[in-house]
């Protein structure tokens, strides 16, 4: 049986990232974009890495333009941007789909460990149940990756440990980071 520690991830330079390197540290996963209604996420996320990097966290920011055409730039410029309006220092990889017969296959065994749950409560949540029927009509039922900035949080031991969609707090994000470190 496969553990994350199976994958690789191609990183912005052109490198592959052995998640086997990142054993026994807590590990946030997220599909991101810069131009999204969730890109101001970058900056409780680098928070997190500052506050924690040190105490074993690591990020896997991986760039994704499959939903709504917002991470439309070459990596470069992606990271550029982060670097420019977020002030983001963790590592990025290279762009990728996280859907669909291209997607990576880190995120096939992700969401065969950790499936959809909803949207929670709040504004954001409302517009994602309106606007999620629209692309895909059975979207409570699959466990695809439904928009930018679905996080992944794996533990020490390699396990994934909880799904947040883009719409969870990321106060309860980090609480849960926290905790396994």
């Amino acid at each position: 049986m496969a553990t994350i520690y199976d994958f690789t991830v191609p990183t912005a330079r052109g490198e592959e990232l052995k998640l086997s390197e990142l054993a026994g540290k807590v590990i946030l996963v997220v599909n991101t974009a810069t131009g999204c209604g969730f890109t101001p996420q970058y900056a409780p996320i680098e928070q997190m890495y500052r506050d924690y990097h040190d105490k074993g966290l690591e990020i896997l920011d991986i760039p994704c333009n499959q939903f709504g055409g917002q991470a439309p730039g070459s990596d470069e410029e992606i990271h550029e941007f982060c670097t420019v309006h977020f002030n983001t220092t963790f590592p990025q990889m290279r762009k990728a789909d996280v859907n669909g017969e291209n997607e990576l296959p880190l995120y096939t065994y992700l969401k065969s460990q950790k499936g959809f749950e909803g949207f929670g409560e709040g504004q954001m949540a409302d517009l994602m149940r309106q606007l999620l029927p629209t692309i895909d009509p059975d979207y409570e039922k699959n466990s695809s990756i439904k928009w930018n900035f679905t996080k992944f949080v794996v533990d020490r031991s390699g396990a994934v440990v909880k799904r947040f969609e883009p719409t969870a707090d990321m106060a309860e994000v980090e609480a849960c980071v926290k905790a396994l470190l």
